[in-house]
């Protein structure tokens, strides 16, 4: 049963759910399947992802389960009476609830230091996440502090590495994205630099006033650890794991098995500046004054719609007349899928392994209940390719 909005993109809303059942509560993608149409291998593309790495390492959230809601409804060339069944409006891929917020939100609610100790100790346990998502030969593709969730407000929460895309965010972006000279693990590795200088100052090292600027930055790799009076307490040894991080030659950039032996988070002593009792230095109070957290959420949102606007724009040429025609009607179908309806005169069509709580994926409708219970793993592989061939599930030739 879906809940309060939690956040919303241009294809999906992300809603809070509970388990009917049990009470436990979730997070729910809603995909609208509508303004999918033409893009439909992204769904495909983060489903198979997930299925792979989810469930295999605890801070990676978990895909728990996918489905959708067909209604019975008479055809109008069907015969006798005779019924078939229709797809609704929407997908729906059930995740964990993580409630501690965003990497930077909880730093900036801390009372207590943040020391360089503690952001090696965060940048470790991501890194780690990463090393077994690229030994699964995956890669992240869109590592940003708004995909790094805490699962808990509680101080010792697990972070999690959520929303496995195709879209990227620019100033998180490598080189060799931009150059569309093929891509790997390599850019996820830069994506840690990126996030951990971010992590140690508070803003992003190829800080641009226009993308252009920001671009041809990134190319260059042209950043500063500037202005000093931010970085006077920040180690030598964790500006040195940017700098390998953030090497322009993807051939030449450290593998995430590499780095997570780099001496900043693998030696037993922590590297850190010290204050005049010997303590490792507050970076806390630098990193709130440079952070506008305001200003950095606006470029964010420009950022990825700039993305979403270069996507369209290469594969309109691939999309159905139909599809171009969606453009117009964004917030009409967006507002469909907020209403759509899973009552019991519906089959909830599950896709996934198991519900929410571990059990069968039983439909709730009494004939879908009657039907599940004989299907084997081979048969729900079948529903889920039919399902996803009903909705043109095609990646567009390049």
């Amino acid at each position: 049963m879906p809940g309060k909005t939690l956040g919303s993109g241009t294809y999906a809303i992300v809603k809070e759910a509970v388990h009917i059942k049990t009470g436990k509560y979730f997070a729910c993608k809603v995909i609208n399947k509508k303004l999918m149409e033409g893009r439909e291998y992204m769904v495909r593309n983060e489903i198979a992802v997930l299925k792979k790495v989810s469930q295999g390492h605890r801070n990676i959230v978990t895909l728990h389960d996918y489905f959708e809601v067909r209604s019975s409804a008479l055809h109008p060339c069907a015969r006798h009476g005779n019924l078939l069944m229709q797809t609704a409006h929407n997908l729906y891929l059930v995740f964990d609830l993580c409630t501690g917020g965003e990497l930077f939100d909880r730093i900036f609610r801390r009372l207590t230091p943040t020391t360089i100790s503690d952001a090696a100790e965060l940048v470790r346990t991501v890194l780690q996440a990463v090393v077994w998502i690229h030994d699964n030969h995956i890669v992240h593709r869109d590592l940003k502090p708004e995909n790094l969730l805490f699962r808990s407000k509680k101080e010792d929460a697990d972070i999690m590495i959520a929303d496995f895309e195709i879209c990227g965010t620019p100033g998180y972006m490598a080189p060799e994205i931009f150059l569309k000279s093929g891509h790997g693990k390599p850019v996820d590795v830069w994506a840690m630099g990126v996030i951990t200088y971010f992590l140690l100052c508070g803003y992003t090292p190829f800080d641009r006033d226009t993308q252009q600027l920001e671009m041809e930055a990134i190319l260059k790799g042209d950043y500063k650890f500037e202005p000093e009076e931010y970085w006077m307490n920040v180690s030598g040894v964790a500006r040195d794991f940017v700098k390998q991080c953030l090497t322009v030659d993807p051939l030449k950039r450290p593998t995430a098995h590499q780095m997570l032996q780099h001496k900043w988070l693998s030696d037993d002593k922590p590297h850190f500046v010290e204050d005049r009792s010997g303590a490792p230095k507050d970076l806390l109070p630098f990193i709130k004054e440079r952070f506008d957290a305001k200003k950095t959420w606006r470029k964010a949102v420009f950022s990825i719609t700039a993305v979403n606007r270069m996507v369209s724009a290469k594969s309109t040429a691939h999309l159905s007349a139909a599809a171009q025609a969606l453009a117009p009607h964004l917030e009409q179908y967006k507002e469909e899928s907020e209403k759509e309806n899973m009552d019991e005169d519906r089959n909830v069509m599950h896709y996934g392994d198991g519900d929410p709580e571990g059990g069968s994926s039983v439909p709730t409708s009494p004939n879908a209940q009657r039907t599940a219970h004989s299907q084997s793993a081979s048969q729900t592989g079948e529903k889920l390719a039919k399902a996803m061939k009903e909705m043109s599930i095609d990646k567009p030739e390049s």
